[in-house]
C-alpha cells in the first residue's frame, strides 16, 4: 500500500479558461463552471494514481461551487497570490499546477511544485467563437 499523499493539483482557471478564445469572456462564471465540471468527469488525464484538484477562481468566477472530485477556492483578490498560497501551505506535499502564466510559473516552481500548461486539461482547442475580448491578442 501506498501512504505518500495523492497530487495536489492547483488550477488557475482564468489562465485555463482564457486559453482558447471560445466565447469565455460572456459569461466567466459558466466558463468556470464547464472547467470544474470537466475536472471531475476527467480527473488529470494521463497522471496515474490519487490526485485532489483545486480549482482557483476569481473575479465574476467567484462563487463557483466545489462537485465531487473538485473543491474550488475563490480568491479574495488575486488568484495568482492565491495559487502561492494554497502550494505554500501544502507543506512539502507533491503539487502541480496548472497555468500558463510565466511568473505565476515561477513563483510556484520556487516553491516546489511542478507545472504544466493548460492543454492538460483544456483537451483539444474548441474553435473560436466571435471576436476576442478587449485587449486580449494572439
Amino acid at each position: 500500500m501506498d501512504d505518500s499523499p495523492a497530487l495536489l493539483v492547483i488550477v488557475d482557471a482564468a489562465n485555463v479558461v482564457g486559453s482558447v478564445p471560445d466565447g469565455w469572456w460572456r459569461d466567466r462564471r459558466g466558463a468556470a463552471e464547464r472547467l470544474r465540471d470537466r475536472l471531475a468527469a476527467d480527473g488529470l488525464p494521463g497522471r496515474p494514481g490519487p490526485v485532489e484538484i483545486v480549482l482557483v477562481v476569481e473575479g465574476a468566477a467567484r462563487g463557483v461551487e466545489p462537485v465531487p472530485g473538485v473543491r474550488v477556492e475563490s480568491a479574495a483578490g488575486s488568484g495568482d497570490d492565491h495559487i502561492v498560497a494554497v502550494v505554500a501551505r501544502a507543506d512539502g506535499r507533491p503539487c502541480l499546477v496548472v497555468t500558463a502564466d510565466r511568473e505565476l510559473r515561477r513563483r510556484v516552481t520556487e516553491l516546489g511544485a511542478e507545472v504544466t500548461g493548460p492543454r492538460t486539461v483544456r483537451g483539444p482547442a474548441a474553435p473560436a467563437r466571435g471576436p476576442r475580448p478587449p485587449g486580449q491578442h494572439t
